[in-house]
């Protein structure tokens, strides 16, 4: 049996606890009266519920430590070394909404402006995918690296399409997808960009793009994918740091290079 660092069994024991509503709130969307407000009520609800669960969960294990949340917003940490969770309570809500099993938890611990752990829940099929910096990534217990392919015609992409500036940003989808779909051996949009990222550092996805990502739901995504001997970098390739929304590429090492440049020279007009 794996020897779990106190922190991997704080998150966990976190993930596990919030999962058990959201796996039963799933159970009773696809029966909820078919209606503009009633389901997307319900979603928001579950999705609160969940965030409560797990602050309270890691504020009673890290009681110092500051918390960047979608519902609850920025608590200020008391930890002289800025510690921080950085938590996406339902990533992929529009999937959990209609009644799809792709939605999951992430869970990311921030020090001094950069992520040390993270950790993405999928509550469905129990996929707890785990990394604290130093140590790789991991899926339950099995160590995690990125896909070997070396051409853009062999790989297989995901993307996606940000709701912030959903207009604006549209055309670039549009583009963007057309153009590597044409280069790669497909290009997939499954709604969820913690689990596209976890789904990269297991070697399932062979890369991944998106545009003005929150930091909520990628943090713990981006470690995964670096320990997993990934890059992670915004479209002109450049390194991504952390801020609130943001253009992200993430791929292993030898297929990063070739999808920089693709999506450096899509031209909108």
């Amino acid at each position: 049996m794996a020897v779990h660092s106190a922190l991997y069994n704080v998150i966990f024991k976190a993930c596990q606890k919030a999962a058990r509503n959201l796996r039963r709130d799933f159970g009773e969307v696809e029966n909820l009266q078919v209606s503009k407000k009633g389901p997307l009520d319900f979603v928001l609800t579950a999705e609160r519920q969940t965030e409560r669960l797990l602050y309270e969960e890691l504020k009673h294990a890290r009681p110092k430590y500051g918390f960047l949340m979608k519902v609850q917003g920025t608590l200020h940490s008391s930890d002289p070394n800025r510690q921080r969770w950085i938590i996406d309570s339902l990533d992929g809500a529009k999937n959990f909404l209609h009644g799809i099993p792709h939605f999951a938890i992430s869970v990311a611990l921030e020090e001094k402006g950069e992520i040390i752990a993270g950790a993405i829940y999928q509550p469905l099929n129990d996929e707890f995918y785990w990394a604290e910096k130093g140590s790789g990534s991991f899926l339950n217990n099995r160590r995690l690296r990125v896909s070997s392919r070396s051409k853009i015609q062999q790989a297989l992409l995901a993307t996606g399409i940000s709701i912030a500036e959903i207009t604006n940003s549209r055309n670039l989808f549009n583009v963007s997808e057309s153009k590597l779909l044409e280069k790669s051996f497909g290009v997939l949009c499954f709604g969820s960009s913690a689990l596209n990222l976890a789904w990269v550092a297991s070697g399932r996805l062979d890369g991944y793009w998106e545009q003005k990502l929150n930091i909520n739901n990628t943090a713990a995504g981006i470690l995964l994918v670096k320990e997993a001997g990934g890059y992670i970098s915004d479209f002109k390739g450049k390194i991504a740091l952390l801020k609130s929304a943001g253009d992200l590429i993430a791929s292993n090492s030898v297929l990063h290079t070739p999808l920089v440049s693709l999506l450096n020279h899509i031209n909108i007009s």
